[in-house]
């Protein structure tokens, strides 16, 4: 197994366009790895240029000690699965899977019992003489594993592959890659653009905006701190409430209601900054208590809330997701459904303790204090 490094990597397509723009990343011996964001936002060409497919303008790629950035694929010792599985159709699934064993020459006895042993631990040992279209979508997902995995390569090269199953078939899909690479304990690299499987699979994740990096953590990390406003409003079930305020007396103004700075951020007075805090960090309950104006709670110095008039309610299975107008924003909660409220119910909004963040205001949006 190996780890990967890449450094001031650069890949510029005519017309100055980069859809790679000088990432920085090292991915750790046997560490499942995955690069997220948007669609178009680089992170399919960075993983062609790491597998050889796409050739660097500049920088380097190095897998263990290795600088493998003007060798061919065949060269690098990395295997990958496509979006499409991209099988073989006029082939069985054993010549499918063997078939990069044949291109390394190796004699065809060896080639058929590595496919078959392979196969058997994917539970394909009984649909190894079919062809791909007598297969279903996760056995065709499967075959291509089972191809990657049979030619034993240093890392994994993983493009959405799961992105062509329907949803309880990913699910399902997602748990058993993730126990499979960690059995095997190579080296993966994992695109998606699917933030719920990027969370729930990676040990580090690196999001993508433009060609380049905008964040790399845990998970964890990422969703609970995100570096800047685009990682904040990308990742996530439901988008984090962004609302503009400026410092004033020492509390933050976000037009019509007054929140405290959260701890852990040094403002100053007149300070244009973005409120953060995540949907699932604000927990809301009637708004009919005594003595809080309909406005919000500007006047209480203590108060950490807001009042608001429920516009939407969105449906999301075991929760809701509330949309409360107040002032001259909205925020946004997400409660049990047996808490629902009713749309044009007053609801009383607070942030959960230590959940919210402070971000710059215009520029790149940073984290106040990063």
């Amino acid at each position: 197994m190996a780890s990967v490094t890449l450094t001031g990597l650069v890949k510029e397509y005519p017309g100055g366009v980069r859809g790679v723009d000088g990432v920085d990343v090292e991915i750790a011996d046997g560490e499942f790895f995955a690069l997220l964001g948007p669609s178009g936002c680089g992170k399919t060409t960075l993983l062609r240029t790491l597998a050889g497919l796409e050739a660097a303008t500049e920088g380097t790629v190095h897998i263990g000690d290795r600088d493998v950035t003007r060798l061919d694929p065949g060269d690098r010792d990395v295997a990958m699965v496509f979006q499409d599985y991209a099988l073989f159709p006029h082939m069985t699934v054993t010549d499918n899977v063997a078939y990069p064993l044949r291109i390394q020459k190796v004699p065809k006895a060896e080639r058929e019992s590595r496919a078959r042993e392979t196969a058997d631990g994917l539970s394909l040992g009984a649909l190894m003489q079919r062809r791909p279209a007598q297969l279903s979508g996760g056995q065709q997902q499967r075959v291509a594993l089972a191809r990657a995995i049979a030619c034993h390569p240093q890392v994994f090269l993983f493009d959405e592959p799961l992105s062509n199953l329907d949803a309880r078939l990913r699910l399902e899909a997602r748990t058993f890659l993730k126990q499979l690479q960690k059995s095997l304990g190579v080296t993966t690299v994992f695109v998606t653009h699917d933030q719920a499987e990027a969370l729930a699979m990676a040990d580090r994740m690196a999001v993508m905006e433009s060609g380049r990096i905008r964040q790399i953590g845990t998970p964890r990390e990422v969703f609970q701190r995100p570096a800047n406003t685009f990682v904040a409003n990308f990742i996530g079930a439901t988008p984090m409430n962004l609302l503009d305020a400026q410092v004033v007396d020492g509390r933050l103004d976000l037009g019509g209601f007054t929140l405290p700075v959260p701890e852990g951020f040094a403002v100053g007075e007149g300070d244009k900054v973005v409120y953060g805090v995540r949907p699932e960090y604000v927990v809301a309950s009637p708004g009919d208590r005594e003595g809080v104006p309909a406005g919000g709670e500007s006047g209480d110095p203590g108060s950490s809330g807001m009042r608001g008039t429920v516009s939407a309610v969105e449906n999301l299975g075991v929760n809701v997701l509330v949309t409360a107008d107040g002032g001259e924003q909205s925020v946004r909660a997400v409660l049990p459904e047996a808490e629902e409220p009713q749309l044009g119910d007053t609801v009383h909004l607070t942030p959960a303790p230590g959940r919210a963040l402070l971000y710059r205001a215009g520029g790149d949006g940073e984290l106040v204090g990063s």
